[in-house]
């Protein structure tokens, strides 16, 4: 039996494409021919790609493990066979990169949800007593009832119906006392911003 690599065919386009049937049926010698022929024309286009030897080394490994796994499946009606190799080479490459880009956005979601921002707590006094200051405004600004109501339900935490029986009125009254109390001090606040 004789095999491809002995053949000399004029047109390198249709060895390379022989050296891949060839491969496909599980000829090492056949793959191994190929991987002299293309081997370092792979590698050029992947380390273009990559621009980093060392990772392109890897990916060109894997293009010709892809190589010798799917040789069966090249078609030479399809295309040349350098091009389906260097199709195969540029994708792999391409992932390559989306995949180191990909880890690099993960790694630096990753740290900036693990940084924590400093805390200023000086800011933060400032800013609570200024809030507080605009509330007690606000407060001033209620009628003598609508104060009683609001203070028993978000200072002391009251139920309506606890506000209810503290003032000695009706749940109804207690409520309408709270939600005007609430409106009243919205609009101020709202208009001190």
């Amino acid at each position: 039996m004789t095999t491809v690599h002995d053949e000399r065919v004029a047109d390198p386009g249709q060895d390379l494409a022989r050296l891949i049937q060839a491969a496909g049926r599980g000829d090492q010698q056949s793959f191994a021919d190929l991987y002299d022929a293309t081997g370092p024309r792979v590698l050029g286009l992947v380390l273009r790609v990559l621009r980093d030897r060392a990772q392109a080394e890897e990916v060109t490994q894997e293009v010709f493990l892809q190589v010798w796994r799917s040789a069966s499946s090249f078609d030479p009606a399809r295309g040349s066979a350098l091009s389906w190799l260097l199709t195969l080479a540029h994708r792999r490459a391409v992932d390559r990169v989306r995949s180191a880009a990909s880890q690099s956005r993960r790694d630096q979601d990753y740290e900036s949800l693990q940084a924590q921002t400093p805390f200023d707590s000086t800011a933060e006094l400032a800013e609570g007593r200024l809030e507080a200051t605009r509330v007690r405004s606000a407060l001033g600004g209620l009628t003598q009832t609508q104060r009683s109501a609001v203070e028993l339900a978000f200072f002391d935490g009251l139920t309506h119906q606890e506000v209810s029986e503290r003032l000695g009125v009706p749940l109804g009254t207690a409520k309408t006392r709270i939600r005007d109390g609430l409106r009243r001090m919205r609009d101020q606040l709202g208009g001190a911003q």
